[in-house]
């Protein structure tokens, strides 16, 4: 089977594509991480630093979503499965287990040429299940508000939806595989609202204050921003990790490894 994967070189990252074998995660000299395209900033600063202070080692990341990570864990085909939600307790009782590294903020976003700035939970609640349908409803311009969301199985998505109580019940025009084109697709249409991890947002969107607080590293902290999630370390319980693995999965979750998570917008957990 051929798929993308996402090498971090020393000096630079770049993108080829590579055969991925039932082993992939098995090499002494390898670690292989499989998920959450949300986490793509985080584990590509750690990994490129860890092949930094370890030659010889190589580092690959697979961007396939957060629910595919963690089956790619399950079935053994990578050495640690990213996650940007949670486990379920259906994956945790089929010996899966989570660990921390970070936390995310899921900012809302909307085009530059929007003039709404600020919104509570309850009308986000409202604009994503269809309730508030056009845009003058809540200050803006009249025009029929354009939702975008991501895939089923996406961490944000499930993020998203848990905090704002709409899970199953989100209108979307648009369900997109990836936060870049999430992005993407709301800074081309002046009408679209979406949400991104904080971590990727760029200055093509406007990013929307929830209740007057800005995401940011001090509001996610302390929890003044509401939504908000964890990056997650997915590993079996009763399979011990390579030797490499182990050294990185060690490593991403010291002190050492935080300036690293928060130069690329996330915040530690440790």
């Amino acid at each position: 089977m051929r798929m993308m994967k996402k090498f971090f070189g020393v000096l630079a990252m770049a993108t080829v594509v590579a055969t991925v074998t039932a082993g992939c995660g098995g090499g002494e000299k390898s670690v292989s991480t499989d998920g959450s395209t949300s986490m793509e900033k985080v584990i590509g600063a750690l990994g490129e630093a860890f092949m930094e202070n370890n030659k010889g080692v190589s580092f690959t990341y697979n961007p396939t979503g957060s629910g595919t990570g963690i089956t790619a864990v399950s079935e053994g085909t990578c050495d640690i499965g990213l996650s940007s939600r949670a486990l379920k307790a259906a994956e945790k009782e089929s010996g899966l287990e989570e660990t921390v590294l970070a936390y995310d903020g899921i900012a809302l976003v909307v085009n530059p040429n929007n003039p709404v700035t600020d919104m509570n939970v309850e009308t986000i609640a409202k604009i994503y299940t269809g309730e508030i349908k056009n845009w003058k409803e809540v200050g803006g311009n009249d025009a029929e508000i354009v939702l975008i969301g991501r895939e089923a199985g996406s961490g944000t998505r499930d993020g998203f939806e848990s905090i704002t109580g709409t899970k199953e019940k989100c209108a979307y025009r648009q369900e997109l595989t990836s936060t870049g084109d999430v992005i993407t697709t709301v800074s081309q249409n002046p009408d679209a609202i979406g949400y991104a991890s904080l971590a990727s947002v760029k200055s093509t969107v406007k990013v929307v204050t929830v209740d007057g607080v800005i995401p940011s590293e001090e509001t996610i902290k302390n929890g003044s921003y509401v939504i908000q999630r964890p990056f997650v370390f997915v590993t079996k319980k009763d399979k011990k990790l390579s030797k490499t693995a182990q050294s990185f999965f060690d490593w991403a979750l010291s002190k050492e490894a935080n300036e690293y998570i928060k130069k690329a917008g996330a915040v530690p957990a440790n």
